[in-house]
């Protein structure tokens, strides 16, 4: 395919390029080639995709934080080196781990391929047949259900925040075994998920502007919330005092959980907290009851 061969010639050298543990590593490439090939580093286990499969409540917790870490840090090395990898997706980060089971997966065994090739296995020949055009800089490229909403309106040219709301998406599917139904977070679907999970994946599945601004930052951010806390001795609190804050807080009539006063379902037990429940016409997610556009498609709510 001479379209193919063209993509190979300008993406591949780039990706040659590129070495850290977390990136599968092109070892060779010849384009002109009687047959173009690729040569790329042997991976030995399953894809992201088979393990999420196996796991249709989400993977133990403590794992998903190792391989939100081994994506996080490839894409780092990747945009610090200017390449950006637009079709971030299950089917396209491997687990090296051999005869080992998953529970003993290390943070250097997650490996990101295919940064805008669209083939390095048989087994993600499939994907691309979902993935958009692998051509010209004018056209989409990436997977239509893990792309940034400003990417697929065309708002916004690719840059590292789109890759990060893919990785948004992925973090989802590792805790809950599914992509974001709507502005539901993970411990909506799975109790256990910590709250440091839940701020984390708000903020990469966030319109452009409230995104991560890097995978850096993510990485810092995560290891600031998930740091064990030094135990600190500290005065007794004062009396509670009413307060702004207070006020603009109510108890959920079913489980008793304190929610904020804007919330339409409550964020323990999942009840519906409001008479008529504000949802995109486009989407349907959850807006909040002031936002004027879709935080997750962008769509006007007027």
């Amino acid at each position: 395919e001479p379209e193919y061969v063209r993509y190979l010639q300008r993406e591949g050298i780039v990706v040659h390029g590129l070495r850290h543990p977390n990136i599968v590593r092109a070892m060779g490439l010849d384009p002109y080639a009687e047959i173009p090939y690729l040569v790329m580093e042997l991976v030995k286990g399953p894809s992201l995709r088979q393990v999420v499969n196996e796991h249709p409540k989400g993977v133990p917790i403590d794992i998903a934080v190792v391989i939100l870490r081994g994506i996080l840090n490839a894409l780092v090395t990747a945009h610090t080196n200017n390449v950006l990898h637009r079709d971030l997706k299950p089917g396209n980060i491997m687990l090296h781990l051999g005869d080992r089971p998953l529970a003993e997966v290390a943070q250097t065994d997650v490996k990101v391929s295919d940064f805008g090739l669209g083939v390095c296995s048989p087994e993600t020949l499939q994907s691309i047949a979902q993935s958009a055009s692998i051509d010209r800089e004018d056209r989409l490229v990436g997977t239509m259900a893990y792309m940034a909403p400003e990417l697929r309106d065309g708002r916004q040219k690719a840059d590292p925040r789109t890759d990060l709301y893919s990785v948004g998406i992925i973090l989802f599917e590792l805790l809950t075994g599914e992509r974001p139904p709507g502005a539901e977070l993970p411990s909506t679907l799975r109790a256990e998920v910590p709250p440091a999970l839940d701020d984390l994946f708000r903020r990469l599945y966030a319109r452009y502007e409230r995104r991560y601004e890097g995978a850096q930052a993510v990485l810092d951010d995560l290891d600031r919330r998930l740091r064990p806390q030094e135990a600190v001795v500290v005065p007794p609190p004062p009396p509670p005092q009413a307060s702004a804050t207070r006020a603009r807080r109510r108890s959920c009539p079913g489980c008793g959980h304190v929610v904020e006063q804007h919330d339409q379902f409550c964020t323990q037990c999942g009840r519906q907290l409001v008479p008529q429940v504000r949802r995109c016409a486009s989407c349907d997610a959850f807006p909040g009851p002031d936002d004027i556009y879709c935080i997750f498609c962008g769509s006007n709510l007027a």
